[in-house]
């Protein structure tokens, strides 16, 4: 049966989005008809409190008294609010809450969005406020006018500058009403005025005609501007056809002819020759008195411009000024944003529950407790062996950890800091401790660190690790919480910044308990959607637990049945395709004109690229391989390559590579992988040589084991204390993880076939071709790419049949050979070509 690819499931987000925009519909529509509702019985509530006038004051006071009945057509209710708009409120004015609450009402039910009725509310809220002033500055005898805030706020102002001051600025208020809100103007008002100047002289020339030379000269001075027609020498009489063309694209012959002078030249009956006149549109010769101008006909423009006409003293000289157009940008992404919302990966998994902490094991012994005796005994301890070499104290302090104590010393001055660092082993036999190690000086202090375990060392469990602020509040890509450290704060880290980590350590000193730990982590804070996990473990038993969410977080090639890899050559064949992954997001990030892959999620989520040119969500992919020198053993350099190339192109794309060895030799971690793993983690090493392999630098071996490690990125080393986690809490994690709704498969890596697929024999039979051999020819001819996952994809079909179709179509010619990371080229340009092809081999049949 087919597998279905993730890219399979996009119709569903799209039908989930769908119902969620109609159910979001649907409270918009509810909240609109209440709030219509709402001001209607305002409405009737306010003008029954006005024709009821006060009688109904006491029962608004006594509310809750069903004795007392109301006046009001709206009963207790109405009364009650018309107290508290209207008489407790800003009074007459408050019939704008009727219209404000109608509007948002009605847009709300037509599904116009509510950001046009900004203006609305902010002017008819100062129209509110103003009007209550004004009533209860000159109604301040009826309360009901102006309303109780409407009189103590005049009282208010009247206090400090007094009545004439408060009209002043009641006047001030209603200026700016009409400024801005009704664009009231000086311009204004005078273009008003000349414009009711201009109606009344059109209305006296209809009645006495004996006004029209003067009428049309003002009619032509304001249409065109031009008044110099009167200064223009013209004819006795003039007699002009016009003659209006039928488009304005069209020429109008008759207005070329020259212009006839003399009318007793002119015959005005045509048909004396019997010759049938060319039927024209209807038209009636003009006569034109000599003072009037010839002004041809001008034709619309297509689009109506506003212009904006300046007066100046000149009364013959008018200055037009156009006006800007509105410029409106259609852009679909913020359209598909306003009516959809940002895209949202998580909505096929909308249900998934993340892990709780519950599931997690609480210890009794947590916390770190001080034990004083020991802190003083190794104080005077460290104090006398500095004393036997001469070397002085300033000061000391100490901090402790929950499995290391920190010693701060502050030596006198002239005291060399290689002095006491030469005395490492020194103090370690002074105080009978195994593991002490010196930090000379410490980074960002102007102290020296001496760290002592602690002879009874304290626990870290995961459960305190994941519940603290720091890791729940940690605003990373992926977040990582490794432990605490000698200060005992939680100490979390960010995968996507490191890029790439670098876990080595002897036997038994924690590795895969800090694997499990780093995988619990992002367990608990991505979402399925948002990371996927590449598993190798050769050892087979250390990360098998996490089969159970294969569904949900775990990623395969097409054609393998189990997501977590043991095999060493499908390590190789995993590599290569994450591989194969990189170059195909690199080409998806081109496209988009983005530099790495959050910049490309966010994009997407945006609606700014479109899932039919192939662009879909990108989830991070974390590689993590349990013992790495196994690979490099049996494997050597087909696994190092792949590894080097994925750690130097692939962080910007979200592949990032977790290595854990416990044989930290040259051989093992090369200088590539060195080069480009700048984050690790040391765990006890029993050499120091092992530890300036890992750490290029010593302290590794002056570990004390049970998950005690040092971590830097290229910085200074930092001293953490592992958080533990044990198996059944892991069990617990993934069972709960699995029993949930997940996805058809897990995520699908491409198609990758090693050399050896090239050494097939491919020697077929015509008659043992596959039923579909002639469709997937068609298809592959089309689409002019070779490839088993596209016939996969069109013709539904499993790995291994589309498999065989490709190693068919090789073997006839229609395709090339295998050429790696690329597809295989087509040798048939299209379908007409292809049905030669048929056709000649049924002929040599």
């Amino acid at each position: 049966m087919a597998k279905k690819s993730s890219k399979e499931t996009q119709p569903e987000n799209g039908a989930d989005t769908l119902k969620k925009f109609k159910m979001k519909r649907q409270y918009k529509f509810i909240l609109g008809c209440l709030l219509v509702l709402f001001s209607v019985a305002l409405l009737v509530a306010f003008i029954s409190y006005f024709v009821n006038g006060q009688e109904d004051q006491s029962v608004a006071n006594a509310f809750i008294d069903r004795s007392k009945e109301a006046q009001n057509w709206l009963g207790k209710f109405g009364a009650w609010l018309a107290d508290a708009f209207i008489y407790k409120g800003f009074g007459a004015a408050s019939f704008l809450f009727v219209k404000l609450f109608f509007i948002t009402g009605a847009f709300l039910i037509l599904d116009i969005p509510l950001r046009k009725l900004k203006s609305t509310w902010f002017w008819d809220l100062f129209a509110l406020i103003v009007v209550s002033m004004i009533l209860g500055f000159f109604a301040n005898s009826i309360p009901e006018l102006g309303g109780t805030i409407g009189y103590e706020t005049n009282t208010f102002i009247q206090d400090y500058i007094g009545k004439t001051g408060t009209l002043l600025v009641l006047i001030f208020s209603v200026l700016i009403y009409l400024i801005f809100k009704i664009r009231l103007s000086p311009d204004g008002v005078k273009a008003f005025y000349e414009k009711k100047k201009a109606d009344m002289q059109a209305d006296l020339e209809t009645i006495n005609p004996s006004t029209s030379e003067s009428a049309d000269t003002a009619y032509n001075l304001e249409e065109y501007a031009i008044n110099d027609v009167e200064n223009e020498p013209q004819p006795d009489y003039t007699i002009e056809e016009i003659v209006q063309p039928k488009s304005q694209f069209e020429i109008n012959k008759e207005a070329l002819k020259p212009t006839i002078s003399s009318y007793s030249g002119i015959d005005l009956n045509p048909n004396k020759t019997g010759i049938d006149p060319i039927h024209e549109p209807d038209i009636e010769p003009v006569l034109l008195t000599p003072n009037e101008p010839i002004v041809p006909p001008v034709a619309p423009p297509s689009t109506p411009v506003q212009k904006e006409i300046i007066k100046t003293n000149d009364d013959a000289f008018v200055i037009e000024k156009a006006q800007d157009e509105d410029v409106i940008v259609e852009n679909l992404a913020a359209k598909l944003v306003e009516d959809f919302g940002l895209f949202d990966p998580t909505l096929e998994l909308s249900n998934y529950k993340f892990p709780t902490i519950d599931l997690l094991k609480e210890y009794a012994s947590v916390g770190i407790t001080i034990n004083q005796e020991e802190l003083e005994e190794n104080k005077n301890r460290i104090v006398d062996t500095l004393r036997n070499y001469k070397i002085d104290i300033a000061q000391i302090k100490a901090t402790v950890g929950p499995s290391v104590t920190l010693y701060e010393i502050v030596p006198e001055a002239g005291i060399r800091i290689s002095k006491i660092k030469s005395l490492e082993d020194d103090i370690a036999l002074s105080l009978s401790a195994l593991g002490i190690r010196i930090i000379a000086p410490i980074p960002g202090k102007g102290t020296i660190g001496i760290e002592v375990p602690n002879k009874n060392p304290t626990m870290v469990p995961m459960k305190t690790v994941i519940s603290a602020s720091r890791f729940q509040e940690a605003e990373m890509e992926l977040p990582i919480a490794l432990g605490k450290t000698i200060s005992n704060e939680t100490f979390v880290v960010d995968l996507a910044k490191m890029p790439h980590l670098l876990m080595a350590g002897a036997t038994g000193q924690g590795k895969s308990v800090g694997l499990n730990a780093v995988l619990t982590s992002l367990l608990y804070k991505k979402h399925p959607a948002e990371v996927k996990f590449v598993l190798v473990d050769p050892k087979k038993v250390e990360l098998t637990l996490f089969n159970k969410i294969e569904r949900h977080y775990l990623a395969k090639l097409p054609d393998t049945e189990d997501a977590i890899i043991t095999d060493n050559t499908k390590v190789i064949n995993t590599l290569n395709s994450l591989c194969i992954e990189m170059d195909n997001r690199y080409s998806l990030l081109k496209d988009a004109m983005v530099r790495n892959i959050k910049e490309y999620n966010e994009k997407f989520k945006a609606r700014k690229l479109n899932p039919e040119n192939g662009h879909r969500f990108l989830p991070y992919i974390v590689l993590v391989v349990d013992e790495f020198a196994d690979l490099i053993m049996t494997a050597g350099k087909e696994v190092e390559t792949p590894i080097a190339r994925l750690a130097q192109l692939a962080r910007a794309i979200g592949i990032h590579l977790i290595i854990a060895t416990q044989r930290p030799s040259v051989n093992v971690i090369t200088g590539i992988i060195k080069a480009n793993f700048p984050a690790r983690i040391a765990f006890r090493v029993t050499s120091k040589i092992d530890s300036r392999t890992i750490l290029d630098t010593q302290g590794a071996d002056q570990l004390i084991g049970r998950g005690d490690l040092l971590y830097t990125n290229g910085n200074d080393l930092v001293r953490v204390q592992c958080a533990f986690v044990d198996t059944p809490e892991v069990d617990k994690i993934v069972d709960f993880i699995g029993s949930q709704k997940a996805y058809a498969t897990a995520y699908l890596l491409p198609e990758y076939v090693g050399e050896e697929g090239s050494n097939v024999n491919l020697e077929f039979d015509i008659s043992e071709r596959d039923s579909m051999f002639r469709e997937a020819a068609e298809i592959i001819v089309t689409a002019q790419q070779g490839s088993a996952s596209l016939l996969q994809r069109k013709l539904k079909l499993g790995y291994n049949r589309a498999g065989r179709l490709i190693d068919q179509l090789e073997a006839a010619g229609i395709v090339g050979p295998f050429e790696g990371s690329k597809a295989r080229s087509v040798n048939i340009p299209d379908l007409v070509a292809l049905e030669h092809f048929f056709n000649n081999e049924q002929n040599e049949e």
